[in-house]
């Protein structure tokens, strides 16, 4: 019979060395735990100096199924450091004995039905409430005298224990565990502002986002696509993309910008070399407006330095000329091994291998430039109406559905873009 949890314990680290505004990080994080486990019915999450306590009405046991998305869910938590499913007892010495010495005798017996030979056991003990009779180790010792006389195949091992018992004993509460989970880290989500990616099909906006939600930013989308260039599965695909990143946070939505026609205008009226780049300025203006719209706070890119030729320290900074919105970087010092590691681990790299043309290959250059200067590109740049084609892209900038797929206008977005002057869309 496997240990009946009634509680969770979670541990956060970062949160723990704020000064006087720990508090907001603590209830973000509180948030961010009803969020993940809202299906789990009479769920109660408390803040508890330096813990957060997740239990059930009453304290009662968790079903499996239960346990099971808990920990699932938890894994996606920012903020966590580590957390575990645990006994929840009263802070009694007799009742922790009592509960200990069961919870171990199940453990061990489970334990021992699969395996064969000695026992490598550890305890880690936490004492918070110092007025507890016995300290931290002492805790360790007292439990080691009860658990070795008990079990013949029981050896202590504190380097490379194969089974741990962990305590903690706190003014209220005690808790017994025996397993630990691995938290994201980080920041919870919602206390560093929210940010709008440019969201591609590819591996690296995504986990861009996972990075910046882990420092505690909320991301909202927005993608390109080249329609009737490029296929409806371009956008599905984002679609589903995005849909990942929500599970770590409040659904956001994510708007599609048909940058055909500004593609066309810069192929048939600009510098070939200077075409990739001229379509990167034209849509980070087109998020600009959008991301205001929307009150974010700075653009987010998955872009690395030197991976394509748009992505060199001068092309990026010809790019970023053409914004005075913040633009996030997060993958800049990034190899593809990272990036591709983290996408595997946020669950975006099988969506993400699906190949589907995007915006960025239409029209592509055969020969672009890799060091270019901002006088030549705005050279360039003169022979377009910027400000038409920025609010045409605008204009063509739709919701998508993130179940359906769908397209729709968005009302309250179109009469914002109406209300901006040429100067306000040409930088």
């Amino acid at each position: 019979m496997e240990c009946q949890y009634n509680a969770f314990l979670l541990r956060y680290h970062e949160i723990a060395i704020k000064g006087k505004n720990r508090r907001m990080f603590e209830n973000k994080l509180v948030d961010s735990v009803h969020r993940l486990l809202k299906g789990i019915e009479n769920l109660r999450v408390k803040n508890q100096r330096g813990r957060i306590i997740v239990h059930l009405k009453e304290w009662a046991d968790f079903k499996e199924e239960e346990l099971e998305l808990a920990i699932a869910q938890l894994r996606k938590c920012f903020g966590l450091e580590s957390f575990s499913p645990v006994i929840c007892v009263e802070t009694d010495m007799a009742v922790i004995e009592q509960t200990a010495m069961a919870a171990f005798d199940t453990a061990y017996a489970n334990y021992t039905a699969r395996f064969n030979g000695e026992v490598r056991y550890r305890m880690r003990a936490r004492r918070s409430l110092k007025s507890f009779p016995l300290n931290s180790k002492e805790l360790e010792i007292h439990f080691a005298n009860m658990f070795l006389p008990k079990y013949d195949k029981l050896k202590v091992d504190l380097e490379n224990a194969a089974l741990t018992i962990g305590l903690e004993v706190r003014e209220k509460h005690s808790f017994v565990w025996f397993d630990s989970y691995e938290g994201p880290g980080g920041l919870p989500i919602g206390s560093s502002g929210s940010v709008m990616a440019l969201l591609s099909g590819g591996i690296d906006s995504p986990v861009a986002c996972y990075t910046a939600m882990k420092r505690g930013s909320q991301c909202s989308f927005i993608t390109f696509h080249s329609h009737p260039y490029t296929p409806p599965t371009a956008i599905s695909k984002v679609a589903q993309i995005a849909g990942v990143i929500n599970s770590f946070q409040r659904k956001q939505p994510l708007l599609a910008c048909n940058l055909a026609s500004a593609q066309k205008a810069i192929r048939d009226n600009c510098s070939e070399r200077f075409r990739t780049i001229l379509y990167r300025r034209m849509m980070m203006r087109v998020a600009s407006v959008v991301s205001d719209w929307h009150n974010d706070k700075a653009l987010l890119t998955g872009e690395s330095l030197g991976q394509v030729a748009s992505q060199t320290l001068e092309n990026m900074t010809v790019i970023n000329a053409s914004t005075t919105k913040l633009i996030l970087r997060p993958l800049v010092c990034y190899d593809k091994n990272e990036a591709v590691r983290l996408a595997r681990k946020m669950g975006t790299m099988e969506l993400s291998s699906i190949d589907v043309p995007d915006s960025c290959t239409i029209f592509a250059p055969g020969s672009p430039a890799t060091k270019a200067k901002l006088p030549f590109v705005l050279q360039e740049e003169a022979k377009l109406d910027v400000p038409k084609l920025v609010r045409e892209s605008l204009q063509e900038t739709t919701q998508v559905d993130l179940e359906s797929y769908e397209l729709t206008a968005d009302e309250s977005l179109q009469i914002y873009v109406e209300s901006l002057s040429d100067d306000q869309l040409y930088c």
